[in-house]
């Protein structure tokens, strides 16, 4: 069966995110003063071919500590919303 699995990277809240308070800026600029902060982050989805949902999420773990978050400096978090 396949799986649809979510990845969503973001900064850890003690570093500072350089892309968040430009961003931040760019909407105190435009009148948004009610904007108190602002995070980048990445969204990532896999297609997954795996025998239950926990295996999918297995995969998912594993590629997102080898490749897709930088441990030091991000974290992140695995959704399955839904199987395709």
């Amino acid at each position: 069966m396949t799986y649809t699995v979510q990845i969503k990277v973001m900064p850890l809240k003690e570093l500072l995110d350089p892309q968040g308070k430009a961003v931040m800026s760019g909407l105190q600029n435009l009148g948004l003063k009610t904007v108190e902060d602002v995070r980048i982050g990445k969204n990532i989805t896999l297609q997954i071919d795996a025998d239950s949902e926990d295996k999918a999420k297995q995969v998912a773990e594993e590629a997102s500590k080898k490749l897709l978050a930088n441990p030091v400096m991000e974290y992140y978090e695995i959704e399955t919303p839904n199987s395709a």
